[in-house]
């Protein structure tokens, strides 16, 4: 059947610099032949466009390519934009709306949100509410067998979009961007989103938008930032692609994982939503007494959650379930044999195996009591990956690659068994090879799960498991049903 393959263009701040962005746009169609559109996310106009417009309102020039801009992020450039559910500003510029989906006669759908996010309650005109994306959400949701959006258009960037990603260079993904944008982008699932106004190019992995071995495979989103247009830096600003509508492509193309996909960076946001702080009690003992009092640590901690006000109040971390009985591996207890320790973090420490398989086979556990890594905070996950990292570098040094395995079945307190195998001796694959063999000759069905995925995607709390984790980040997973051999990682 025949495909409609467009191709596009999408661009950061303009800032009024229509010269610069119409010559650049010029100079590519002469090299690379013709664009279909060129789509414009943050400011299309700055406070010094009159005199460049006056030329394209009045005529006296056409932009080369169909160009379709979001409207205001501030006071200044409103006046630009006289009707805000959208208009011809001139020949071949359109400004979208306030918000809304925009369908090509290619059938590609392009979602936009015009705006930055209000800060009061009443919006005002160049500023987006709760109530607008809520509206726009439920537009396309309601939609029979929405699978999501081919493109998303924002101005802001989405809070936390750097989550289990590459790094955003400078940006703070913590801080900066919109949590309603977040909340839009986990929904519309869109196969491209573009952001701007960080004055900063950022081309995130691509993310998954399922839950893997719990949803069937869908496509992936990738976010991409750009800077603006003429910066003085040589930041990227304009990015070209070619992408045939969703509704025409082969669904198994559509669903295509790349090697590189990570997991969703708002997965965890909806997660932890519902979840709500249990409070400290005034009569509570300190969290440990082994070298140092990790109540004196709070006050100072980074807040995971990237609202930092200036609050006076110290945030008040979760405190951990209690052991019903004696626990031979909280950090607080007297059980606790305190010479095999290594090293102590803040919600971590490592400590040598007792009768472990090799002179250097160590342990990462948690100070506090949690019975798995699904039961982990994201303040003690964090800590946990740091170890690991530190470890897989170690034992790299000493020509080793570690193994880790878990066994979340008639244990406690999470321990993480890491045992390091010398690298001419095996490689990864040989590795997931001998458990997989292994596993098979006692009927148990190891499934391999992506790197970047989380386990706490495939397991719940409380249910019983075994995992194991290579230090190329390659994982393997088991949930247990009935019984299972207590040394099969061993």
């Amino acid at each position: 059947s025949y495909r409609a393959v467009s191709r596009r263009l999408a661009c950061g701040d303009v800032e009024g610099r229509l010269e610069a962005i119409f010559g650049r746009v010029r100079a590519i169609q002469a090299k690379s032949g013709r664009f279909d559109m060129l789509l414009c996310v943050g400011n299309f106009f700055g406070s010094t466009s009159e005199a460049e417009w006056a030329e394209y309102r009045t005529g006296a020039k056409k932009a080369p390519i169909p160009t379709y801009v979001l409207g205001a992020n501030n006071q200044d450039t409103l006046s630009y934009f006289p009707d805000i559910s959208g208009c011809e500003l001139a020949e071949n510029i359109t400004y979208l709306g306030r918000r809304g989906v925009y369908s090509g006669c290619s059938g590609l759908q392009i979602a936009y949100l015009s705006g930055t996010e209000a800060q009061q309650q009443l919006a005002p005109a160049h500023s987006f509410s709760a109530k607008d994306v809520a509206e726009l959400k439920t537009s396309l949701l309601s939609t029979p067998n929405f699978r999501g959006v081919d493109i998303l258009l924002t101005s802001p960037w989405p809070r936390d979009v750097g989550t289990f990603a590459n790094s955003a260079g400078e940006i703070d993904t913590k801080k900066c961007g919109s949590k309603l944008v977040s909340d839009l982008a986990a929904s519309l699932k869109p196969r491209y989103h573009f952001a701007a106004l960080e004055k900063a190019y950022y081309e995130r992995l691509p993310y998954r938008n399922h839950m893997v071995l719990q949803e069937t495979p869908q496509h992936v989103t990738r976010f991409i930032a750009l800077a603006d247009v003429g910066n003085t830096g040589k930041k990227k600003y304009l990015y070209a692609f070619s992408i045939v509508p969703m509704s025409s492509m082969d669904p198994a193309e559509l669903v295509k994982q790349p090697q590189d996909v990570t997991e969703n960076p708002y997965r965890k946001l909806r997660k932890e939503a519902p979840k709500s702080k249990a409070p400290l009690s005034a009569e509570e003992e300190p969290a440990c007494q082994f070298f140092f009092d990790l109540n004196k640590h709070q006050g100072k901690k980074r807040p995971s959650d990237g609202k930092e006000r200036g609050d006076s109040q110290p945030k008040q971390a979760k405190k951990p379930p209690q052991p019903t009985g004696p626990c031979w591996f909280c950090l607080a207890s007297p059980e606790v044999e305190k010479h095999l320790v290594v090293s102590i973090g803040t919600h971590c420490y490592l400590a040598l195996a007792k009768g472990g398989l090799s002179p250097d086979h160590v342990l990462i556990l948690p100070i506090g009591h949690y019975q798995s890594v699904v039961d982990l905070s994201s303040e003690v996950l964090e800590e946990v990956t740091k170890y690991k990292a530190a470890l897989k570098e170690f034992f790299r040094s000493k020509g080793k690659r570690y193994v880790l395995f878990e066994r979340n079945y008639r244990s406690q307190h999470l321990q993480l068994q890491v045992i390091p195998v010398p690298l001419d001796l095996c490689t990864s694959e040989d590795i997931k090879e001998a458990f997989i063999t292994q596993a098979q000759e006692q009927q148990i069905e190891l499934l391999e799960i992506p790197e970047h995925s989380d386990i706490a995607q495939v397991a719940q709390p409380g249910t019983p498991y075994f995992y194991v984790e290579l230090d190329t980040g390659e994982k393997l997973f088991h949930r247990i049903r009935g019984r299972f051999p207590l040394q099969f990682g061993r």
